[in-house]
């Protein structure tokens, strides 16, 4: 049987248990593992690697291009950030990744975020340990039930956030030009254009991946667009939010505040200037978390480099053209 290796670039962040260290052995397949923290380090630990997996380590293109036999990256996570796909797909590798493995996770600290921010839940912890009691501080405050949550991107975890959203009243519009109307129409949630949705919601919760089209792409134009009431939350990915805009945005209260669970820089510096704002919510990238979805993750990132390693098709390719291009050429 031939023999693998498959190179675990971030160990610190995914460490993969014995059955499935047993699965890739069974495979002919042996895992080696060094933190990685840029391209030289891949270079130097990985050039011979089969596999790659790479929770954060950066595979650009020139990480490619020193691979002498890699046939698949495997993206432990719900997107290919980190990933240069064109370059891979040019050298006939497969790039998997896990897209469901914490749509509920996300959906659920989305709704966190949103109960959060509605009832004011961190202003009164403050207020009451300060020694002070009372409900003064909540005004004005309507009622949940009947206000509209705009979500920007309408995949598999914006699509339950409005299911779930809907139990406690909220209006659902979404915004995603790549979506179907039939989809919006199941979840009973109305399609909207950007500016629409930003002008009509008093939540706008992002759930989009990081693209050069989607970088940045909330910035001081669309923040303005947004009433001075409302509330932007993002549980997808720092860099969407034009950051600078943002924290001019929470200071001039040109919105009433925001939560996020990612940044553009991660970690932030000690004196990120967000951390200094009474009307942000911060929590450090964790929505995606449960033993659940971390165990079901590690799971099948392991299943999905042993299918390439067998010859079998991965259920998440982010580049299938790959396989067909590899399927034609093993029928030549």
């Amino acid at each position: 049987m031939k023999r693998y290796t498959v190179a675990n670039l971030n160990p610190e962040l995914h460490q993969f248990d014995a059955h499935l260290r047993l699965r890739l052995d069974a495979a002919g397949a042996e895992l080696v593992e060094q933190e990685c923290a840029d391209e030289a380090a891949i270079m130097a630990f990985a050039a011979s690697a089969h596999a790659l997996i790479s929770p954060r380590a950066p595979v650009t293109r020139r990480v490619i291009e020193s691979l002498k036999q890699c046939r698949v990256i495997a993206r432990p996570g719900a997107g290919t950030d980190n990933v240069d796909h064109h370059a891979a797909t040019e050298h006939n590798i497969v790039v998997v990744y896990v897209p469901d493995f914490c749509t509920e996770e996300v959906a659920d600290h989305t709704l966190a975020f949103i109960l959060a921010c509605h009832k004011k839940l961190l202003r009164l912890d403050r207020f009451v340990r300060s020694g002070r009691w009372g409900f003064d501080l909540l005004a004005p405050l309507p009622r949940l039930a009947g206000q509209v949550l705009g979500l920007v991107g309408f995949g598999r975890i914006a699509q339950s956030v409005a299911r779930k959203a809907q139990t406690f009243g909220l209006k659902v519009i979404g915004y995603d030009p790549y979506q179907k109307n039939e989809v919006f129409a199941r979840c009973q949630a109305a399609a909207a254009g950007l500016e629409e949705l930003l002008r009509r919601s008093d939540y706008v919760s992002l759930h989009i991946p990081l693209t050069p089209q989607t970088r940045g792409m909330m910035g001081t134009k669309e923040l303005h667009l947004m009433q001075p009431s409302a509330y932007l939350i993002n549980c997808a990915r720092g860099g969407v939010v034009d950051e600078p805009a943002l924290i001019e945005a929470l200071r001039q209260r040109t919105i009433a505040g925001a939560a996020l669970d990612c940044l553009a820089q991660e970690p932030p510096p000690a004196d990120h200037p967000l951390f200094a704002l009474d009307n942000v919510i911060l929590t450090p990238h964790s929505a995606a978390y449960s033993d659940g979805a971390m165990a079901y993750l590690r799971e099948k990132t392991i299943e999905q480099i042993v299918d390439v390693f067998l010859g079998r098709v991965p259920q998440f390719v982010r580049n299938p053209e790959v396989l067909a291009r590899l399927a034609t050429n093993n029928n030549d």
